[in-house]
């Protein structure tokens, strides 16, 4: 695969591998092949799919691709260089490698004098002659090569000379891909740029000696220093063409390069060929997706694809922006799929509140007495500790409360929570019951259910009671629960503000309840989750 274009700059994501080395995150086989399709989907050329015959997880995984392949992509089975001692074409490690099927292996090999004599226990010469050697064997197995030159930076910053003779040995052999690896991520921009930009200076002449094309170049980096997006960015202006990273920055101790970032970096900023326009679009989308097969809470606060990245607070900004949005925002956040958000809070102003409500589809006048009455209300309620800024939801509900828009398609008239530690062999078990009284169109109801805790009791017995009226809240499940003292020094008096996220599968929303009692606190954001969430299907009702 050879570029078509200077301004092209291919995407390498190694989330299935690399990023999958981050403490607490554990894919299964189904994990990756839906993250790899959606990679796919986006346009990315080359996904590392892992390390084939490290464990068995990887083999199957390759396995399963060659029975369904890719439709775009280039999968790619990732593997170290044949050990010290040994010959490529007889060393074991490398026969499931050839196994995956995939047409581009990716080697890593040593770089850095220091690795080769404590790290594998060899001499510099028996590595030269793992690289050359283990690259010949896959050229002659008929796989293209990508070469990662492990510790690169340090290496070249430690003995110069010995790293440029591993990365002329992986030419010389036929590597087409030459990756610079910031791999323990302590290199700044500007030591990227001046190795990056002297390293293809002294490279050139290979290209005039051998009468051959010299192979393209990338750029792996970690995040360690804060700065892996910014040495990925740096070294493509200094002349590589591949970029690695994963989504969302997924990876070992700090991470990889945040491909999120990137992308719309490179793309939208700096005018290079990533991917497809519409395809980045759907950026942010990918990224909240990997988040949830990940299990992992999505950064709000991410750059460009954060819940946050375009959100407004504060009342001058959110009255610039309706003006004119570059005011407070560097792109436009539907180029990569984002969108503007006005955060409502005690800081807010009545541009706040009538940005909102537009959003919201509810068209409020600036001299409707409502609009002050709302943000009033709102001021109000947040001294007594209420928080809307993170809970959208019950803030919608609070204003079309305002506006005579809230029609309640429950009631609730009261409920008991019973909470008992009972004899379970030698041990003893809590366990919660919680017991609800409410009316729907005018039918009361009485419904009881046990939970691992009183709030999970609580929302059990709640969705038991309704799912007859409303089945759609079989699809709600709560997906985070934050429970905040707000005056510590009253013990336990202080009142207690509970955020409560829910989510139907394709929508998160979140709401918050506020009480001296938790219980209380817990109940009213479990009520108001429930509303919202079938506020939510029957607007989607309307609009099909």
């Amino acid at each position: 695969m050879t570029s078509d274009s200077a301004d092209r700059v291919w995407i390498y994501d190694t989330t299935l591998r690399d990023g999958a080395q981050r403490e607490g995150l554990s894919l299964s086989i189904e994990d990756k092949l839906r993250i790899a399709r959606r990679l796919d989907q986006l346009g990315v050329p080359f996904i590392e799919g892992g390390w084939p015959g490290a464990n068995p997880k990887d083999v199957q995984f390759f396995w399963q691709l060659k029975e369904q392949p890719l439709t775009h992509a280039e999968m790619v089975a990732f593997c170290y260089t044949r050990r010290p001692g040994k010959k490529a074409a007889t060393d074991p490690m490398l026969q499931p490698i050839l196994a995956a099927g995939t047409r581009w292996v990716t080697i890593v090999g040593k770089s850095w004098d220091l690795h080769v004599i404590e790290g594998l226990q060899t001499t510099l010469d028996e590595n030269l002659e793992m690289i050359r050697d283990t690259i010949a064997y896959l050229r002659t197995q008929d796989r293209r090569v990508i070469y990662d030159a492990e510790h690169w930076f340090d290496g070249y910053k430690y003995n110069p000379d010995y790293a440029l003779k591993t990365l002329k040995t992986a030419i010389a052999a036929g590597a087409e891909w030459i990756t610079f690896c910031d791999t323990n991520g302590g290199t700044l921009p500007h030591e990227i740029s001046q190795v990056v930009q002297t390293v293809l200076k002294q490279l050139e002449p290979l290209s005039a000696l051998n009468s051959q094309a010299l192979p393209q170049f990338g750029i792996h980096t970690h995040n360690d220093s804060e700065l892996a997006v910014a040495n990925a960015i740096a070294a493509v202006q200094s002349g590589v063409r591949m970029v690695q990273g994963t989504i969302n920055g997924y990876g070992e101790r700090c991470g990889n390069a945040n491909l999120c970032s990137v992308i719309p970096n490179l793309q939208l900023k700096l005018g290079y060929a990533c991917i497809q326009s519409e395809a980045l679009a759907k950026l942010t989308k990918l990224s909240r997706y990997v988040s949830e097969i990940a299990n992992l809470a999505p950064d709000d606060h991410a750059p460009f694809v954060g819940l946050s990245a375009f959100a407004h607070k504060g009342g001058l900004h959110v009255s610039a922006v309706e003006r004119n949005p570059i005011t407070y925002e560097h792109l436009q956040p539907d180029l990569i799929g984002n969108s503007r958000r006005i955060v409502i809070s005690d800081q807010a102003g009545l541009s706040n509140v009538l940005a909102k409500a537009r959003s919201l589809g509810i068209d409020l006048n600036r001299q409707d007495p409502t609009c002050r009455q709302i943000l009033k209300h709102l001021k109000d309620l947040e001294s007594e500790g209420y928080q809307f800024e993170s809970a959208e939801a019950s803030f919608e509900l609070l204003m079309r409360e305002a506006l005579g828009q809230r029609s309640l398609p429950f009631e609730i008239k009261g409920f008991q929570v019973h909470y008992d530690r009972v004899p379970d062999g030698e041990t003893l078990t809590a366990k919660s019951l919680a017991t609800v009284n409410l009316a729907v169109n005018g039918q009361d109801i009485l419904e009881a259910a046990e939970g691992n805790g009183p709030v999970s009791a609580l929302d059990a017995a709640l969705r038991k009671a309704l799912t007859n009226f409303y089945p759609e809240i079989e699809t709600f499940y709560l997906t985070d629960y934050k429970v905040r003292i707000l005056d510590g020094a009253a013990g336990t008096s202080a009142k207690t503000r509970v955020l409560i996220e829910s989510s139907n599968g394709s929508q998160r929303w979140t709401t918050v309840g506020v009480s001296s009692n938790i219980l209380e606190a817990s109940y009213h954001a479990v009520v108001e989750g429930l509303e919202y969430g079938l506020m939510l299907q029957a607007k989607a009702l309307v609009l099909s």
